[in-house]
């Protein structure tokens, strides 16, 4: 039976870890490089530790409602969309509430996690840490690595002839951006166009002198404001879209959604991508269509070459006078500390089971949390794997043997390479993805038990948001707040807005309760279709087909 479980990290994914063992009777030791909880979320103005941090102005890109621990809902004054320091002060709060910080050990290094003689029989891992310059050796029945993929700068200046051999002017990743100040009067070329790449180029626009946007994808930009000015992915991701995208054909589904997106800007106009394009990406972002129209963002295509002063594009193009290029190419993920017979089995997210176990171990005790890309919050998708690998080593939740695991892996889609710019072939469905491991921990809520037993519940986790709390309503971890936090969910997206009220003499609440009652012949339909008949091929592993 496993009981000492090591942690590795005490960013969002090493905090749920912790809480998850402490849940399941389990003794966590966690490791942390840093001084403090955070992981990422934890800015610093400093680009010269090691350690990765946001960049000064980010905004979150899910809102506190969809991106919260399951049983821990964000404060209701807190705004939908957090600065880096509220998250940080979230964190806080968590591991305050739950006391988890006496179990972190600080400014410790984890050098080495191998295995022991007798793994076969044991499952034991061997750790060696460092703490200041004094190593120590620890034998854990478990492992937990919550390190992330935001790890090492993926820098492809190979692919960009003449960038350290002709070109004069500075280049860097975005890792080392942290505010505007340095790029106050200069021409700027942003090379990739992610969600960090896009926020960058906006934020520069507002002090370069011009900002350059080069991009080889397609891409579709969304805004987190959605209809009615509620947070986009509230609106979104509910159980009731979920299941039109499996009802529906494929080809209809992508229809209606470039249907919605260009209903904000037409994004061949802006160069942006067309509905005809068969691979895309999706960014977030509501200030960029504006700095295009208005001429302080300027897109262009891949860049061929550099010169001495310029940036040759595939089109031809040319832009000359650039003072710095930023490399907004994404990150690669490594595991250093582990043995290579295991580091080496590792390729990307889909070469584990179920994007956590490596399935070649004889004993299931080495589990990878939050390496995983999801249409919505990683936080989130990081709690229920955490809770399943607690379940799982606390010998309440079984795996298959070995064998089953590595033919469940294998038929997945071939790997990827390990390259950010592919890194939309490893998003997962979030809906989908939550509901597999949810399954597979015993948490996954049923509808239409629901709808026969608490309709107003049902309807509102059918057609409302999938916010976290769902997966508090059964199973162990069941959670008594749930239901409420479910049922207010909307109100505490409103209150930090009620800082002026108007008056209003509509009755929503009415409204609502019509909309309810209208609905639940539907939602008794879907739920018996979508859990008696699934879809063949239908699965997370998939990706986004939009």
């Amino acid at each position: 039976m496993v009981q000492r479980v090591a942690v590795i990290g005490a960013g969002v994914g090493g905090l749920v870890s912790v809480k998850c063992c402490l849940d399941e009777g389990l003794e966590p030791i966690c490791f942390e490089s840093s001084e403090d909880i955070g992981g990422i979320w934890r800015y610093t103005d400093s680009t010269d530790d090691s350690r990765l941090s946001v960049y000064h102005s980010v905004i979150t890109n899910t809102s506190k409602e969809m991106s919260c621990f399951s049983d821990f809902p964000y404060p209701d004054n807190f705004p939908s969309y957090l600065p880096h320091s509220l998250v940080l002060e979230y964190f806080r709060m968590y591991a305050l509430h739950f006391n988890l910080l006496r179990h972190i050990r600080f400014q410790t290094t984890v050098l080495n996690v191998r295995k022991r003689p007798d793994f076969t029989t044991s499952g034991q891992w061997e750790v060696v840490t460092e703490t200041d310059g004094v190593c120590e050796s620890h034998v854990f029945d478990a492992v937990m690595v919550c390190t992330g993929h935001y790890q090492e700068p993926y820098l492809p200046l190979a692919s960009f002839p003449g960038i350290e051999s002709r070109f004069k002017g500075q280049h860097l990743h975005s890792r080392e951006y942290r505010d505007v100040q340095a790029f106050r009067g200069k021409r700027v070329l942003v090379v990739g166009i992610g969600n960090t790449g896009g926020d960058l180029a906006v934020e520069l626009s507002r002090v370069a002198a011009k900002v350059f946007l080069s991009t080889r994808s397609n891409t579709w930009v969304i805004s987190r404001v959605s209809d009615h000015g509620f947070p986009f992915d509230m609106v979104g991701t509910t159980r009731f879209n979920h299941f039109l995208d499996w009802l529906l054909p494929s080809a209809l589904t992508r229809r209606i959604r470039f249907r919605k997106f260009n209903s904000w800007f037409n994004h061949t106009n802006y160069g942006l991508a067309s509905s005809k394009s068969s691979k895309f990406k999706m960014i977030i972002n509501e200030e960029l269509p504006f700095c295009l129209l208005s001429g302080t963002v300027v897109l262009k295509p891949n860049v061929k070459e550099f010169t001495e002063n310029s940036a040759v594009f595939e089109d031809g193009t040319t832009e000359e006078n650039i003072d710095v290029v930023l490399f907004a190419t994404g990150y690669n993920f490594s595991f250093p500390f582990l043995e290579e017979s295991v580091r080496s089995t590792i390729d990307d997210n889909r070469s584990l089971y179920k994007c956590i176990f490596p399935p070649q171990l004889e004993k299931p005790t080495l589990a990878i949390i939050g390496l995983i890309q999801l249409t919505g919050s990683i936080m989130v998708g990081s709690e229920m794997q955490a809770r399943w690998v607690a379940g799982v080593f606390a010998g309440w939740n079984k795996l298959p043997p070995p064998s089953r695991m590595m033919a469940d892996v294998l038929k997945r889609k071939p790997p990827v390479k390990r390259n950010p710019s592919e890194r939309e072939n490893l998003k997962l469905w979030f809906i989908s993805y939550m509901d597999e491991i949810a399954a597979c921990a015993g948490v996954k809520p049923s509808v239409w038990r629901l709808l026969l037993t608490d309709p107003q519940l049902a309807l509102a986790i059918f057609f409302g948001p999938c916010s976290p709390y769902q997966f508090r309503l059964v199973g162990r971890g069941k959670w008594s707040g749930a239901r409420a936090a479910i049922l207010t969910q909307w109100q505490r997206t409103l209150k930090p807005l009620r800082t002026r009220v108007v008056d209003d003499n509509s009755n929503s609440s009415s409204g609502w309760c019509w909309m309810c009652l209208l609905a639940l012949p539907a939602a008794l339909t879907a739920g018996f279709l979508f859990s008696k008949y699934p879809q063949p091929g239908w699965s997370p592993w998939a990706g986004p087909q939009l």
